[in-house]
């Protein structure tokens, strides 16, 4: 899964820092990357190990999850192409939300949510660097580094997602991976 997202992220990048599990050998396995490092506990805590390793002259830097790996390098080009020719400080695809969402306490609804205007957001996302670098020196914490974004209350603006795009999280979302990759690449 990691080779895959590193190779879309090499379709539009200078060069790829790999942010692997802590206790995971940095450099065991470097799937492509440039540089291998070694995350954090929580998820911010990787990021900034990640950006740790970032040359200081980037401009801009995407952030991808490899439980994404069906991102399409279009995907990349389009975020990156937001911040560098749209003028964005951050860009991130999203898809209008199509199931109807409750709310729940106890294992009883309480609520239906109004979807009218909720998105799932998706990685890659890419940010000015200066921008993704201020928002982790504030120390924050968030689901995905936008979120950090908004805490310094800057725009976030979006892009279209692409629904193949999904996110990797349980046992047999593996397999329709593998289905879907035979026409992804």
């Amino acid at each position: 899964m990691a080779a895959w997202s590193v190779a879309a992220a090499r379709s539009v990048s200078d060069g790829v820092v790999l942010v692997v599990p802590g206790g995971t050998e940095p450099g065991a396995e470097t799937c492509g990357a440039d540089r291998v490092v070694a995350g954090g506990e929580a998820r911010a805590d990787s990021v900034r190990a990640g950006l740790a390793a970032v040359p200081d002259e980037a401009e801009v830097i995407v952030v991808h999850d490899a439980a994404r790996p069906l991102a399409d390098p279009s995907l990349f080009t389009a975020v990156v192409g937001a911040v560098r020719e749209g003028g964005a400080v951050c860009a991130i695809p999203v898809l209008p939300v199509s199931d109807t969402l409750k709310r729940i306490a106890d294992g009883l609804v309480t609520a239906t949510v109004d979807r009218d205007g909720l998105v799932s957001v998706q990685t890659p996302q890419a940010f000015r660097a200066s921008v993704l670098r201020e928002a982790h020196r504030a120390g924050g914490r968030s689901t995905d580094d936008a979120g950090l974004v908004e805490q310094l209350g800057l725009a976030v603006h979006t892009i279209p997602g692409d629904p193949r795009n999904l996110k990797l999280t349980r046992p047999e979302d593996l397999g329709l991976a593998e289905a879907l990759s035979g026409a992804h690449r």
